[in-house]
This record gives structure tokens, C-alpha cells and sequence, in this order.
């Protein structure tokens, strides 16, 4: 079977991208995605995401993180795979799809998608990390040292201790640039890897830094490795909602695989 896919990348955060609607793709083939995602031996990405029909919304989203494995909520993803239902024709200015973790809605601003993440009420504090659900599960600790650490190696620590390796963790490093402005650099589990950037992490970082008084802004601007992203939300007794993550999605290439 022949599958056209389109290939994306928000902030350099790339992934393969199929319209599922026929429900041609086997999705339980998890070897056939790792090795799509592989970047010697196939496309190469962080991630394969599958556009569905859905009854509650415009569509439905459905992700794999590169080892194969179906996952958690992704913010750069959900952007990218707005700006494909949109070139499908699926919708227009706005749209609303469904996601793992509920209904998320899309608004294009020009060039920017703004996602609306899901609200968040609990955070653990550590001596020397917040831990909160994003969508996805984050840890995220500050450093002084952001532009020499060595993220996969300080990252896959964390991920892999005795408190995370059941279900892993994504970590992220922090470091003020700004009074709302802060640099992040991302391990993700399910990639094993450090990422150019992540839309539920930068949320995290956001919300986090807010928590902790490092920001009194409701506005954050994040620089990752692969560009800027802006996380804007409303709190009320320590509870955040009407979150938005703000940021570019860019298709790259389009092509044909052999499923």
C-alpha cells in the first residue's frame, strides 16, 4: 500500500504527517513507525501524527512518539496538524480536533497557531524542581548552565531515576533570559533524546515559572533550540486555565511510503 504523507516542524519539532480519515494505517504496527521516524533509514522524526474523523470535533489527532509508541498530548504536533487540517480544507480561521487528553481549539493568528492547552491545577514542588501535567507529564528545574549542559545525558538521569522509569518523564532545563522571558532546553521521553523544542514543555516552563514567582507576567516568551514560542494563560488561586501556546507550524516536504 502506497500512503502520502507531508512532512512538518514547529520550531523544529518535525513530524510525519497522514490523513487517516480511510483508516488505511495500521496503528498497532509499531516497528513500521520507528522506522519511519528513523533519520538514516527513513524520513526522519520526531513523531508520526495520524488526522482521523471524529464525532465530538472537526478532527481527531492521534500521535506516536518515534519509537513507535502512541502518546501523550503534543503542542507543537497539535499546531502542525491544525495547519494540515486547514490545507485539507477541513477548516478555516479556527477549528476545533480531538486529542488524548480532550478537545483542543485553534485559532490562526497570520503566520502563528495558537493551541488552547488543558487547564492545570496541581503542581509538586521539589527543592529543586516543579512537577506538572501538561498533557504530557513535565519536570522542570532550573540551571545556570544551559547553553553547555549536556541535556541528553543530565535528562535521561531524570527520566530513567526510580520516581520516573515506570511511566517516564519529560525534562526540561530552565534558564531566566528575561523578566518574562526564559531559554528551555527539552528531553522527551518516548524519543530518548533532546528535542529542538516542546509545546507542552514550554507550557510547563510557563506555568511553573509563574507558579514559583520567577515571572508576574500572564505572557511568557520561551527561546528553544529551534525557535520562539509564547505561552499566555489566566490564573486564579494558584489554578491556570485559558492557556495558549503560541507559535509557527511549517510544512517541509511532501512524498510517498510503502506501508
Amino acid at each position: 500500500m502506497t500512503v502520502e504523507f507531508i512532512k512538518y516542524h514547529g520550531t523544529g519539532n518535525d513530524f510525519i504527517l497522514i490523513d487517516n480519515r480511510k483508516l488505511q494505517i495500521d496503528k498497532k504496527d509499531k516497528d513500521r513507525i520507528d522506522s519511519l521516524c528513523d533519520r538514516h533509514f527513513g524520513i526522519g522524526a520526531d513523531g508520526l501524527i495520524l488526522l482521523e474523523n471524529s464525532e465530538l470535533a472537526d478532527f481527531k489527532m492521534i500521535y506516536f512518539n518515534s519509537d513507535g509508541n502512541e502518546s501523550s498530548m503534543c503542542g507543537n504536533g497539535g499546531r502542525c496538524i491544525a495547519h494540515f487540517a486547514r490545507s485539507l480544507g477541513l477548516v478555516t480561521d479556527k477549528a476545533a480536533f480531538e486529542a488524548v487528553d480532550g478537545i483542543h481549539n485553534v485559532r490562526f493568528e497570520d503566520e502563528q497557531i495558537a493551541l488552547s492547552m488543558s487547564d492545570v491545577k496541581d503542581m509538586v514542588r521539589r527543592s529543586d524542581a516543579i512537577i506538572l501535567d501538561t498533557g504530557s507529564p513535565h519536570y522542570v528545574t532550573l540551571v545556570n548552565d544551559i547553553d553547555t549542559l549536556e541535556v541528553k545525558v543530565e535528562g535521561a538521569k531524570i527520566r530513567n531515576s526510580a520516581d520516573f522509569i515506570a511511566d517516564g518523564i519529560n525534562v526540561n532545563f530552565v534558564e531566566q533570559s528575561g523578566q518574562d522571558n526564559f531559554v528551555v532546553r527539552t528531553y522527551e521521553r518516548g524519543v530518548e533524546d533532546e528535542t529542538l523544542s516542546c509545546g507542552t514543555g514550554v507550557t510547563a516552563v510557563a506555568l511553573a515559572m509563574h507558579r514559583i514567582g520567577k515571572t508576574e507576567g500572564q505572557t511568557v516568551g520561551i527561546s528553544t533550540p529551534g525557535g520562539n514560542l509564547q505561552v499566555r494563560f489566566n490564573e486564579t488561586n494558584f489554578n491556570y486555565g485559558n492557556i495558549w501556546l503560541i507559535g509557527p507550524a511549517e510544512p517541509v516536504f511532501k512524498g510517498r511510503i510503502k506501508w
